[in-house]
């Protein structure tokens, strides 16, 4: 993983946390799961879609403290917001 793109993905979590990646099927439902959560006080950052959860690096997910992972979730689904992939883990390098 290169140091910019490590940059990006450590961006709006704390280093010492466990993070967990949400994606979503489109652009709109990342911004909207966005203020869904911050709207709750739950925080997460937008970020490019990992290399490592899609060949076409396209499209936004949302990064989110493990801790915070099944508030999220609940979260998200009362508020009918499409999700694809549900709290994966990435591998650190």
């Amino acid at each position: 993983m290169d140091a910019a793109y490590r940059k990006i993905l450590t961006r709006g979590i704390k280093l010492a946390e466990e993070t967990r990646i949400i994606t979503f099927p489109s652009v709109w439902h990342a911004f909207r799961a966005e203020k869904v959560l911050k709207g709750a006080g739950v925080t997460c950052a937008l970020i490019p879609v990992p290399r490592e959860l899609s060949s076409s690096c396209q499209g936004l997910a949302a990064k989110i403290a493990e801790t915070d992972l099944e508030r999220a979730l609940s979260l998200l689904d009362a508020e009918k917001v499409q999700l694809e992939k549900r709290g994966v883990k990435l591998n650190k390098e």
